[in-house]
């Protein structure tokens, strides 16, 4: 029950949801950069719609699953692609809203991470798309995504270090656990990438 079985390719259905989820998870970190500058309602309801189109593609993808016997992947790794990247887009929506809610301004750490996972959300659109006639090339990409979760995660221990290590200002101190939250936020994100990225190797590797 697999890709032998099934003749794996682009037009598969399955193949073309997760596609569709890849796309509009990068839409929507895509989004979240362009406007970190500016997150107000206006923005979260933007982001909040795009969020909205990539759970629908989940729900269709969940259904479909129950509905076919024979899958093109795993259906494991069907289910854990598509988790990962509903859960991404979901994190930036809500990194938004607790930007807002918390009253965090962008700063540098803010900015960095989030570039840096849109970067990983671009090579796991092209891991997708890759994947069905050259899964060594889907594999490469999924790989680029675990170099930068590192480099996330480099960002947001900095941060850390830096937000607290002059916090003499107790009045002040709230700020700082709001935004330690928002990169908490930013740094899960990351998480789910690195996951989804997991997800590709074990494929690439059954699919070798």
């Amino acid at each position: 029950m697999g890709f032998f079985e099934t003749g794996f390719k682009d037009g598969n259905k399955f193949v073309a949801l997760l596609q569709g989820q890849a796309g509009k998870t990068l839409q929507g970190i895509r989004y979240l950069g362009s406007v970190i500058e500016q997150v107000d309602r206006q923005t979260i309801e933007t982001l909040r719609t795009i969020t909205g189109d990539s759970a629908e593609l989940r729900r269709v993808l969940i259904d479909e699953l129950h509905r076919t016997f024979i899958t093109p992947l795993d259906r494991e790794d069907i289910f854990s692609l598509s988790h990962c990247y509903d859960d991404m887009v979901t994190y930036a929506l809500t990194t938004m809203e607790e930007m807002l809610i918390l009253g965090v301004a962008a700063d540098e750490p803010i900015r960095r991470m989030v570039e840096l996972v849109c970067e990983e959300a671009q090579q796991l659109e092209l891991a997708i798309q890759r994947l069905a006639n050259n899964p060594r090339v889907a594999g490469d990409h999924a790989r680029e995504v675990h170099e930068r979760e590192l480099a996330v995660e480099r960002v947001y221990r900095n941060a850390i270090k830096e937000l607290f290590a002059n916090a003499t200002d107790v009045p002040g101190l709230p700020g700082l656990f709001y935004r330690r939250e928002v990169y908490r936020h930013i740094s899960n994100m990351s998480d789910r990438a690195d996951s989804a990225s997991n997800v590709f190797g074990m494929v690439v590797m059954k699919l070798a």
